[in-house]
């Protein structure tokens, strides 16, 4: 495995998605040794509106430990 969901804000293409998708996927099979069969990833679009009470709070600041990288904005960016 891996599966890989990320979370964005409307308005990118199907092409961007496709094209970042088949990206991090390329970079998971150099960088793990995973396989095409053993990925997965899904891309759900929040709005901008929701995005603190549907994302930030229970995905990214509840979960600070498992962070790689640091968004840049909210009470993260200044820790």
């Amino acid at each position: 495995m891996p599966h890989i969901s990320v979370k964005m804000f409307p308005g990118k293409t199907e092409e961007q998605k496709q094209e970042f998708a088949a990206k991090v996927v390329e970079a998971a099979k150099a960088i793990f040794g995973s396989t095409d069969a053993s990925l997965s990833v899904a891309i759900s679009e929040v709005e901008p509106p929701e995005w603190d009470a549907t994302v930030y709070g229970p995905d990214i600041a509840a979960n600070e430990a498992a962070l790689y990288k640091r968004p840049g904005y909210g009470d993260l960016a200044k820790a």
